[in-house]
């Protein structure tokens, strides 16, 4: 659902109206249904909406109709106003996403933008989507480590960042040799299961300006990420870096790559938005689940107004169906 206030509602019900224009795979909103239709009369669609109580059943009304499996809201949601009184609803849809992921009743999690202030208002303690994700996860099974790992991936390119939603000074702190092997084996197993790269190459920037110019300009490259990339190497993975970061993104230097991995939020993010800014698709690697999301934030600015663009979600739609089958293929080799 993601926050009923913000442009979840538009661009769910817009996709469904492009699913055969767009060649989309059947999905159901685990939503409000009067808020989707309400939302629908207000930004002009006509979107027939059926409720079904299991979700299992979704597939069979698609092609004709919105299957809404209802997770009811506990205040009515203005377009632009963020309520807390919400946040519980928020919080439900994407729990029963997880059940039904989890126990097979769908084969993927896709999650519409939520506002953290609204929810961290409202008692939430995870840093966001992706962290509440593998806290659920671990509930299913904590017999298994979940160690969430956020792409962002496009046509154009596919980008990790290292250390992701911590302030700009604590990132030389936070890149240690462990995070840097974890991050590189999670990265390398998913580019090879999940997207059908068989030897997968990946880049590694440096965190200095140059890669830090041979240690004039610092000397994490020498002293952390140049030596964790040589062990990793050593155990066949197909890497390249410390590599200056202001050269690693245009067209010539994507083609030498599979995915690459940044240093920090905005080292990895700032590329991948400039190319496709409106088809980038998050993706969560590392989770016992298939999970992928719009690469845009809730726009409370413009909800309801008709303008939102549904061209991330619906990228996010289908390459979370592609995910699954290739997922699904690989349990059964």
């Amino acid at each position: 659902m993601g926050d009923p206030a913000g442009i979840g509602p538009d661009i769910t019900l817009t996709a469904w109206m492009q699913r055969a224009t767009r060649g989309l795979p059947a999905f159901a909103a685990l939503a409000c249904p009067e808020l989707l239709a309400e939302r629908a009369r207000r930004i002009g669609l006509d979107v027939p909406i059926v409720m079904v109580e299991r979700i299992e059943d979704a597939a069979q009304h698609f092609p004709t109709a919105l299957p809404v499996v209802p997770v009811r809201l506990r205040a009515r949601a203005e377009p632009g106003v963020p309520d807390t009184a919400n946040a519980a609803c928020v919080l439900s849809s994407i729990e029963q996403a997880v059940n039904a992921t989890a126990d097979g009743r769908a084969c993927a999690i896709v999650t519409n933008p939520i506002a953290k202030s609204v929810l961290y208002k409202a008692g939430f303690s995870h840093p966001g989507h992706t962290e509440y994700l593998a806290a659920l996860a671990e509930l299913r099974d904590p017999t298994q480590d979940h160690i969430p790992v956020m792409m962002l991936a496009s046509e154009e390119l596919r980008v990790v960042p290292l250390t992701i939603h911590i302030p700009l000074a604590s990132v030389p702190r936070a890149i240690t040799a462990e995070l840097i092997a974890t991050t590189v084996r999670i990265l390398a197993a998913a580019l090879a299961t999940d997207f059908a790269i068989s030897r997968p190459r990946i880049a590694v920037a440096g965190l200095n300006p140059h890669a830090g110019e041979d240690g004039s300009l610092g000397r994490e490259e020498i002293e952390i990420i140049g030596p964790a990339l040589d062990r990793l190497r050593q155990q066949g993975i197909n890497l390249t870096g410390p590599l200056p970061a202001d050269t690693m993104f245009h067209a010539a230097a994507r083609q030498r790559y599979d995915a690459a991995i940044a240093m920090y939020h905005d080292q990895a993010l700032i590329p991948v938005k400039t190319l496709a800014f409106d088809r980038g698709v998050n993706v969560t690697l590392g989770l016992p689940f298939v999970r992928t999301s719009p690469d845009h934030g809730t726009a409370f600015d413009i909800a309801g107004n008709g303008t939102a663009c549904p061209a991330s979600l619906i990228e996010a739609l289908k390459l979370a169906a592609v995910m699954a089958t290739r997922r699904a293929a690989a349990q059964l080799t």
